[in-house]
């Protein structure tokens, strides 16, 4: 039988509602009968680890680079469409681009064009700074920078020249110091000479050319295009007659099939057939253009007729024409995207652009049209756009048509002639009628999108205007909305001085990033790339236009804004467009000295005018924005950690992530390979890292100078001036943000000093000192973002600089010289405690040179102790490990204990693990409490103090015998090591030294330590640890603390910890004792007075009933048959382990298993006085017994019931609560009429058992020393109310009942002298006795006479009694 909650309600719970005042009792709680869901205890979530200000600082100049890095790819705002927005800047200050140099064409120049007779032609190879000029059979290379340079020459051949070119050569076909080939192509053949490069620090600045036999014959062939690749060394030429391109093969020396130098026709394959008089003659198109992307393995060649021929570079041999697009294809892809539009009408292309895959996934190519429109094409392959593809592209179309500037021509039509996308709402209007760069005769496009375009505006006109023009990065930056970005240029218009020969990128090609996202943002390498510089050539000289960064422009607008009221109106302007994050860290960059400005000697120079610097300090103060609450703070409150710093701040990350960002990712030590062998070298430019460290030291001395005037520090005093709270915490959140960069900042300006230093030295002999060998390829890995944030790096550094002083120590420097010259430089990777470990370290070397037992050794050991001592908050677990290590080898035992404890103490200054220790006892407490770091670290210096422990008692047990009155040195040592573990005060010490001894199984000795620090290690953790609450109450007796022993030992009785029923019983007996000894002696006697004493009797006894009572119901359930398979199991489990309190004894088990016993002491224990509760009890009770003793086949069931109430008053001692002997004497009487006759006789004798023994139910209560007086009154109350079953035949008994009562009343009370207990009882009864025997009750058979002569005995003796 499984006893469950019942359905149905219960009554109330015993000793829930009492009627007279009773004791609070433990235990004795009401709870609702009905189950309730207890709360369970929320577990803690695991709480995020704590954020340090540099890993705060360094996630925020991740976040700054990841922002930057986010900047839109080039098909984000280039797709499916048209565009047309322009800003055209009226004021210089806001160009994009700018003039930098005028170079005049030498006079040796115009001497040779004036020797032409056939041709003249010039061009620019920018990359080398030089210009070229053909005149006839002869080409001239010079070097457009130099004032005076001289010319270089070709002129070993007599044909005319028609086209050359400077390309890359294939790889191993020349020496090294070979970096380009001259291909030099005339009517008849093709020369390729070698150009050798000198190099400075300003570039190229002068050539040498080569004569390399390599030559070709391409007669009938009018080349008109070059090209080379880069990446392969191919050479590709076109023929100006015919649409073939030809490949210009070279290699080192002639083979058996091929010639060093040689052609090949890509396109025609075979000799073709003469051509007939009678078909007649046509006009064959020639290739005008060809150029190639790497990056795709393709190239592109644009026909005289307007055909775009893609040509797939798939073998190191191989060229395939894989597409062909027409004049009339281009025009129907155009008319697809725009119905109609006059600036496509009756235009041509004039040149391609390739656009690589790093900067766009799917397009590929820009064409510009003689009306200045720009159409983007893109690639597929294989159904999938072609980025990162191996295969050949298969499909060309038409992505994006981008229209000139708008001249205010008006569209007949409006925009209803774009046939898909709509130009941008809000932009200026498209120039679909544009005729703004209508006779564009030439046009070019440079990464990450420079446009120019050269437009000669009358044929007559002998110069060209130039109109270039760039993506605007700041309105392509705001990513603030859900819409895409838009695609606007800002632009500008030049006149130059004739017309354009050739143009060329000076800079290396642009490239923010490797891929396309990121790939084109100009704002993030303002300052780790040089500036896009571009240089023109036309008839009257060259040109170099530079393209100006966002600082350079905020220092035009301040110089050139014309008060202080325009220039502000500029930089709200400069916020709108770019954000104020953006416009603080650029007046950031401009007041530290990043601005720059084209000088009158038209040269480069930073902006060092102090009213630009002075109005870009004020805007970064003032523009900057404040802190604010995220939506967060509605949830979490006011905290610092839901501030949201301010755009100032963010400007100082912006700043400080674009002056890192070429460095921040990258490893500082790079393997080179030499002919010597591979050495490690630095892999950055020292120089550029010295301009870094001084950028960033420039910002660090501008933040210093104008702290008081930057929200967030300014101090504590700006909390002052906080109107309400929140003001208060935004503040605050700022300068958490503020002092994080600013520790970074920093950390980065040491640690470029760190690296500097480090390359000052070989690093192969450094690596080499390196005491761990896994250091090595951790060195190779670190890079400067590991060494500036990452305590992992610090550390390596600290390993490095450590080697850096033993070499020098090694050479027979000085220490601390070379120590001190090292913190200088890097103080962060050596400071002064860094020279005071060197030289502890130092001493404890020369102690152990000099002998553990040697006077000088010992004085030398306690030097090194005392410099450790010094510096123990910077002594790394890695030294004090080491150091220990060495003390317990020298048996520097005391040294090594006052050394650990010592750097415990220091790294926890503030005791945060004591307080943790004395709260982890609290099981709402946070599991990933900050303190428990403390405590963890000084759990680590505590170990070594064990293992010091363990050498000690080794030595001592090695040790041989000891003459008697002789102290050996390995005992004194031992002493002196145990003096400073007894005399440190250092609880946590304390408690983690007796974990350590109970783990080992030395709890006795915890015994014979007298010290509170025992009791409270006890004490503390005696509620969930058995061996240590038990070790506490042998604690307290064995100093004869036998009160405080039993609250231990009552305290353990009530615990959870997992105790049987049985052992919790001894436990509480033995507290009873330990509370009944009296104590002298012990020093809290005073302050325990008698009441508490009586207290903690009283509730251990109280807890022991409960016990008691709780093992009896667990004796009838293990003996309850109808109990059975697991619910027995978990029933019995439940009951032998926590006492339970009474409602759960009631309710789940005494009440349901109907132990009507128990309840009855469970109604004593509660005391419980409802009498309807208590009478139903005792009735279920006798008939229950009844029931089982008939049951178990028992001669006597009454005598079964005799001896349970019996057992009951004695247990209860006759409690009127639970044992009213009116009640119980009652139901007894009922009992015996309702199932025993006393005469064989009598008329219901066959149905009834028959019971000589007619006074039983009063000898139960005479056995009990029940009074007298209460048997009688009841007695007597049930004549007199005549009441069934005592009513009719039955009041005979009652009569013989009350008779035999009576007489034994006064045969007991005779012996105790006052017979019926005084004259008062006896006349009452004596009344009694004369109506019941006057009532004729009892009949004339000799049973019932004999009971009358025995009623007249007691009748004569009352009446005597009652004289």
């Amino acid at each position: 039988m499984a006893f469950q909650p019942p359905a149905t309600p219960q009554r109330p719970t015993p000793g829930a509602y009492v009627n007279t005042p009773a004791p609070n009792r433990p235990g004795f709680a009401r709870q609702g009968s009905m189950a309730r869901p207890q709360p369970q205890q929320q577990q803690a979530l695991p709480a995020p680890p704590v954020e340090s200000p540099i890993d705060r600082a360094s996630r925020t100049i991740n976040s700054m680079l990841d922002r930057d890095n986010r900047f839109p790819a080039l098909e984000a705002y280039i797709g499916q469409g048209i565009s047309g927005e322009y800003e055209l800047p009226n004021a210089q200050a806001w160009a994009p681009f700018q003039k930098m140099r005028s170079y005049k064409l030498p006079e040796a120049v115009f001497e040779q064009v004036d020797h032409t007779q056939m041709s003249t032609s010039m061009g620019l190879f920018a990359e080398i700074n030089h210009a070229w000029v053909v005149v006839d059979n002869q080409v001239y290379l010079w070097d457009y920078t130099h004032p005076n340079p001289e010319l270089v020459g070709f002129e070993e051949q007599p044909s005319n020249i028609t086209c050359v070119k400077l390309v890359k050569p294939r790889p191993g076909v020349f020496v090294a110091n070979i970096e380009y080939l001259l291909v030099v192509a005339t009517v008849s053949d093709m020369f390729l000479i070698a150009v050798e490069c000198q190099r400075g620090p300003e570039g190229v600045h002068g050539i040498t050319m080569y004569r390399t036999g390599l030559s070709t014959s391409v007669r009938k062939i009018n080349v008109t295009a070059i090209v080379g690749s880069e990446k392969t060394g191919r050479i590709f030429f076109g023929d100006g007659q015919t649409e073939d391109v030809y490949e210009l093969n070279y290699q080192q020396e002639d083979k058996w099939f091929s010639s060093k130098c040689s052609k090949t026709n890509h396109v025609t394959k075979s000799v073709g057939l003469p051509a007939l008089p009678f078909y007649g003659s046509t006009r064959q198109a020639g290739i005008q253009q060809m150029v190639i992307d790497d990056t795709r393995s393709v190239l592109y060649t644009l026909s005289t007729n307007g055909t775009i021929k893609v040509f797939y570079m798939r073998a190191p041999n191989a060229l395939e024409c894989v597409i062909i697009r027409t004049r009339n294809n281009i025009d129907t892809m155009c008319s697809h995207i725009v119905r109609s539009s006059g600036a496509l009408k009756d235009m041509h292309l004039v040149s391609l652009s390739p656009i690589s895959s790093t900067e766009a996934d799917n397009l590929s190519l820009m064409a510009t049209t003689s009306s200045g429109c720009r159409l983007y094409l893109s690639t597929t392959s294989g159904g999938q756009w072609n980025a990162g593809s191996t295969s050949a592209p298969s499909s060309m179309q038409l992505r994006h048509i981008r229209f000139p500037p708008s001249d205010g021509q008006p569209s007949p039509q409006g925009n209803s002639n774009s046939t898909q996308v709509q130009p941008y709402q809000g932009g200026t209007a498209v120039g679909f009628e544009s005729r703004a760069l209508r006779e564009t005769k030439f046009g070019s496009r440079y990464a990450p999108g420079a446009f120019f375009s050269f437009v000669l505006k009358s044929p007559n006109d002998a110069s060209h205007q130039m109109f270039v023009s760039a993506p605007h990065s700041g309105l392509l930056g705001q990513r603030d909305s859900a819409e895409p970005p838009r695609y606007a240029e800002i632009g500008l218009s030049l006149d130059l001085v004739g017309r354009v020969q050739d143009m060329g990128e000076v800079t290396e090609p642009y490239s923010a990033r490797n891929e396309p996202l990121g790939f084109g943002n100009e704002l993030a390498t303002q300052f780790d790339k040089p500036l896009c510089e571009y240089a023109i050539i036309t008839s009257n000289g060259i040109e170099t236009i530079r393209r100006r960064r966002l600082v350079d422009i905020f220092a035009s607008i301040v110089k050139a804004g014309g008060g202080n009221e325009g220039s502000e109106g500029d930089v709200r302007r400069l916020a709108k467009q770019y954000g104020l994050a953006e416009t603080s860290a650029t007046a950031l960059a401009v007041a530290c000295g990043q601005g720059s400005d084209v000088g009158p000697d038209s040269r480069i120079a930073k902006v060092t005018d102090p009213e630009v610097l002075d109005f870009a300090r004020r805007v970064f103060i003032e523009f900057g924005g404040k802190a604010h609450l995220t939506e967060g703070a509605t949830v979490d409150g006011l905290n610092v950690e839901n501030v949201r710093a301010s755009p100032r701040h963010d400007g100082i990350a912006m700043y400080v992530s674009r002056l890192v960002r070429s460095i921040w990712n990258t490893p500082i030590i790079k393997e080179e390979a030499t002919p010597t062998g591979p050495i490690l070298t630095s892999t950055h430019n020292t120089a550029n890292l010295r301009e870094i460290q001084r950028s960033l030291a420039q910002l660090q001395e501008f933040l210093e100078s104008n702290k008081s005037f930057i929200e967030g520090l300014a101090g504590p005093e700006a909390l002052g001036r906080a109107s309400s709270r929140q003001e208060e915490v935004e503040l605050q959140g700022e300068n958490r943000a503020l002092t994080s960069l600013l520790l970074m900042i920093n950390n980065i300006v040491e640690g470029i000093s760190f690296v500097l230093v480090l390359f000052e030295e070989r690093i192969e002999e450094i690596l080499a000192l390196l005491p761990d060998p896994q250091l090595q390829p951790r060195v190779r890995q670190l890079t400067f973002q590991g060494l500036f944030s990452v305590n992992e790096g610090k550390e390596i550094a600290r390993e490095l600089v450590k080697a850096i002083v033993n070499r020098n120590i090694a050479k027979g420097s000085n220490v601390e010289s070379v120590a001190e010259a090292l913190r200088r430089k890097c103080g962060s990777f050596c400071s002064s405690d860094d020279v005071v470990i060197f030289k502890a370290q130092e001493n404890l070397k020369k102690a152990a040179d000099s002998g553990a037992n040697a006077e000088r050794g010992r004085i030398l050991l306690n030097d090194s102790m005392r410099l450790f001592e010094q510096v123990a908050k910077s002594l790394s677990v890695e030294n004090l490990t080491a150091t220990v290590n060495k003390y317990i080898e020298l048996e520097f035992y005391a040294g090594a204990i006052r050394l650990a404890l010592k750097v415990a103490q220091e790294s926890d200054r503030g005791n945060k693990a004591l307080s943790w220790i004395r709260d982890n006892g609290d099981r709402n407490a946070d599991p990933n409490d900050v303190r428990r770091q403390f405590y963890d670290k000084r759990a680590s210096c505590y170990t070594h103090v064990c293992n010091v422990i363990e050498a000690v008692e080794q030595a001592y047990n090695r040790q041989g015998p000891v003459p008697d009155g002789v102290i050996s040195q390995v005992t004194r040592r031992k002493h002196e090591a145990y003096e400073q573990i007894n005399n440190s005060d250092d609880e946590v010490f304390q408690n983690y030294l007796y974990d350590w001894y109970m783990q080992r199984g030395w709890a006795e000795r915890l015994l014979e330590i007298n010290s509170p620090f025992v009791i409270d290690y006890l004490r503390k953790s005696s509620e969930t640890n058995l061996a240590h609450a038990d070790l506490l109450w042998r604690y307290y007796a064995h100093y004869n603390d036998y009160l405080s022993a039993a609250e231990t030992q009552f305290q353990l009785a009530k615990s959870t910890l997992p105790l049987s029923l049985e052992k919790r019983i001894e436990y509480l007996s033995r507290a009873k004792a330990n509370a009944s000894t009296r104590m002298t002696g012990f020093s809290e006697t005073g302050v325990r007075n008698r009441q508490s004493r009586q207290e903690l009797l009283r509730n251990i006894s109280d807890y022991l009933d409960l016990a008691n009572i709780q093992d009896d119901v667990l004796q009838k359930m293990k003996a309850d048959e109808r109990l059975t398979g697991q619910r027995r199991e978990q029933v019995i489990e439940h009951l032998n382990s926590q006492i339970c309190t009474l409602n759960e004894l009631y309710h789940d088990y005494a009440d349901q298993a109907a132990y009507y016993d128990i309840c009855l002491l469970i109604y004593h224990a509660a005391d419980h006085r409802s009498v309807p509760d208590i009478r139903s009890t005792w009735t279920n009770l006798i008939d229950q017994t009844h029931r089982n003793a008939v049951a178990d086949h028992q001669g006597a069931p009454w005598e079964i019931v005799a001896m349970k109430v019996v057992d009951l008053g004695h247990r209860t001692n006759l409690a009127e609560n639970v044992f009213p002997v009116n009640i119980v004497l009652q139901l007894l009487l009922q009992y015996d009429l309702e199932f025993y006759v006393h005469d064989a006789n009598a008329p219901n004798a066959q149905n009834l058992a028959l019971n000589a023994n007619i006074t039983w139910p009063i000898d139960v209560f005479i056995k009990l020393n029940a009074p007298f007086e209460t048997l009688a009154a009841t007695l007597e109350a049930l004549w007199y109310a005549q009441e069934q079953p005592f009513a009719g035949r039955n009041r005979k008994l009652l009569v013989k009942w009350i008779i035999y009562c009576v007489d034994q009343w006064g045969v007991l009370s005779r012996r105790t002298g006052a017979l019926f207990g005084g004259p008062e009882n006896a006349i009452g009864l004596a009344d009694v006795m004369r109506i019941i025997l006057g009532s004729e009750v009892l009949g004339r058979d000799v049973d019932d006479q004999a009971w009358i002569q025995r009623g007249r005995e007691v009748s004569a003796l009352l009446e005597e009694a009652a004289r």
